[in-house]
């Protein structure tokens, strides 16, 4: 049996957005976090983080550092009674300074890449997934992947490039609903579309 999973942006959406950081004692939940990992982890949602880390490849930091930075992932899922499936980083950015990562790639959003990797790992069922993020990149990797997508509305979008793979399915004012949204359309895995009031959110 395939799963449904849930993706979410890190940085700005599941995180206080901290421009990169990789001390794990300044990643803190931002707005309804906590409460949506709560809700989701009682339905049968497969839980990944996706994001870019350009700090890789512009040398703000190593890549070893990621690693921590998963492991407390790890821990602040396990905080909330939620599971944490995987953590899917690209260190990569096409006008970085560190050669080995300096480069187009697949996997940074809005890429699907790392969706789609994902998906092949674990047995997704990508059309009955979700990817929730503050800005219009993660809506496209999302729906480019062909998962349906959640903006949340809190400021962090400013470019507003439209695009006909850079329409949300839904919005919301913070993680917990758009948590709420997810459940609502199939918290057991069964499509449905967004309400058109979830969908002008």
């Amino acid at each position: 049996m395939m799963q449904p999973a849930v993706f979410f942006d890190k940085d700005g959406t599941l995180l206080d957005d901290v421009p990169y950081n990789v001390d794990p004692s300044l990643m803190r939940f931002g707005p309804g976090a906590r409460q949506a990992l709560t809700l989701l982890a009682a339905h049968p949602f497969a839980l990944f983080v996706i994001s870019n880390q350009s700090g890789v490849a512009l040398g703000r930091f190593e890549h070893s550092a990621l690693t921590e930075v998963e492991a407390q992932l790890h821990r602040l899922f396990a905080g909330c009674g939620a599971t944490l499936s995987g953590v899917y980083w690209c260190p990569h950015h096409p006008h970085g300074g560190v050669a080995r990562y300096a480069a187009m790639c697949g996997c940074r959003k809005p890429a699907p890449g790392l969706l789609l990797r994902a998906a092949q790992e674990h047995r997704l069922d990508l059309a009955q997934s979700w990817f929730i993020g503050d800005i219009l990149d993660d809506v496209e990797a999302g729906n480019r992947a062909g998962c349906r997508t959640v903006l949340l509305d809190n400021g962090n979008e400013t470019e507003w490039l439209s695009g006909a793979q850079r329409v949300p399915s839904a919005r919301a004012a913070d993680l917990h609903a758009a948590a709420r949204i997810v459940v609502r359309s199939g918290g057991d895995g069964a499509r449905r579309a967004p309400s058109r009031e979830e969908a002008a959110r």
